[in-house]
């Protein structure tokens, strides 16, 4: 399953509700949920613990709007649309977390 957060970690618990429900999958973060992707933050750990048991995709477009995409957390693989698309194709279902 492809899991979809479009929330920051620091305004929206979309992020912390995805990975306590979801037993993991593919996760893609998008528009602000790409403030996750970026190290050297609070999120650092909990992405880091969050990549044991998810494979992580950030938007690269928007990484780049956010001036984030030379911070990206290792192991967390940025994708542009044609990426997004790809994720969405290879996965059966796909969940928004709003």
């Amino acid at each position: 399953m492809l899991h979809i957060v479009n929330k920051s970690p620091f305004s929206s618990q979309a992020l912390d509700s995805c990975v306590q429900v979801a037993p993991g999958g593919d996760l893609l973060l998008i528009e602000d949920g790409v403030y996750a992707a970026s190290s050297g933050t609070v999120a650092d750990n909990f992405m880091r613990d969050i990549l044991k048991r998810f494979r992580v995709f950030a938007l690269g477009p928007d990484l780049e709007a956010r001036g984030l995409a030379d911070r990206l957390i290792d192991g967390i693989t940025p994708v542009d649309y044609a990426g997004f698309v790809d994720l969405v194709a290879r996965n059966k279902t796909c969940q928004s977390w709003l």
